[in-house]
């Protein structure tokens, strides 16, 4: 599957940016704009997600998506920065394609099944009608309140068309039949990355816990875990410019300096 791309930059070597759960590329806009300075940057709709077609969901097929993606962009080797559910897809190109990986960023995120309850919103947004005459400050007065905050119902806001007959943007079906698969990680046999990689949590998220060490260091032993104070899950936005620092910091790291 062709995703939809966002390019900046045109850096010798290629980053790859990855969004989370009922995000797109445009999310890390300002993220892939100052990598863009130095390198080729390429973020990219998941499948389901933007302006990507949709399709069932796994995160061997979304890996594969990227692959196919990046084949027909002409990128060989890449560098990638993955937040959340963009974070696992991350982790399975370089699990899949060590050789093509420069280096791994994952943002909040865990080799592991993650329970954060996004079944019940899930369930809770699949029961919101739509009216004919929904405006975009209508559609955020519906949301709001299933999803608890009004920042994330701005996140949601922007997979819902308004024009026609209003209602789901994005592959909302087959998020919704895949979302177990979404919060959990596969069993997979594999060789652990040897490459570079940095695990960036947030100081006030539970998505990367203690007793997630062990898995990340076991599949990814070059792996740093650093910790992100100031920050919950959404660690990039709400700490942008310390993310950046780490985020620059690493990727203009040499490739084998975590030997």
């Amino acid at each position: 599957m062709k995703l939809n791309a966002i390019e900046r930059g045109d850096g010798q070597e290629t980053v790859v940016f990855l969004h989370g759960l009922f995000g797109r590329a445009r999310n890390l806009g300002f993220l892939q704009r100052e990598a863009a300075q130095t390198f080729r940057t390429i973020a990219l709709d998941l499948r389901n997600h933007g302006d990507s077609p949709h399709g069932p969901v796994s995160y061997a097929a979304m890996a594969q998506d990227v692959l196919e993606t990046l084949d027909d962009l002409g990128v060989d080797s890449f560098s990638v920065v993955g937040h959340s559910m963009g974070g696992k897809v991350a982790m399975m190109l370089a699990l899949a394609e060590p050789d093509r990986v420069v280096r791994l960023m994952v943002a909040d995120m865990a080799p592991a099944r993650t329970q954060q309850g996004h079944g019940d919103m899930i369930a809770r947004l699949d029961a919101i009608t739509f009216p004919p005459d929904l405006t975009r400050s209508g559609a955020l007065d519906l949301l709001e309140p299933v999803t608890g905050s009004r920042a994330v119902a701005e996140l949601m806001a922007q997979n819902v068309h308004l024009d026609g007959t209003p209602g789901w943007a994005i592959g909302f079906d087959d998020i919704t039949h895949g979302i177990r698969l979404i919060e959990d990680w596969p069993e997979i046999q594999a060789i652990p990355y040897e490459g570079p990689a940095l695990f960036l949590r947030g100081g006030n998220s539970d998505y990367v816990r203690p007793e997630h060490h062990p898995l990340i260091m076991a599949l990814f032993p070059h792996a740093r875990i650093q910790t992100l104070e100031g920050a919950g899950h959404w660690l990039h936005a709400e700490q942008p410019r310390p993310f950046i620092a780490e985020m620059m910091a690493f990727l203009n790291e040499p490739a084998n300096s975590s030997d």
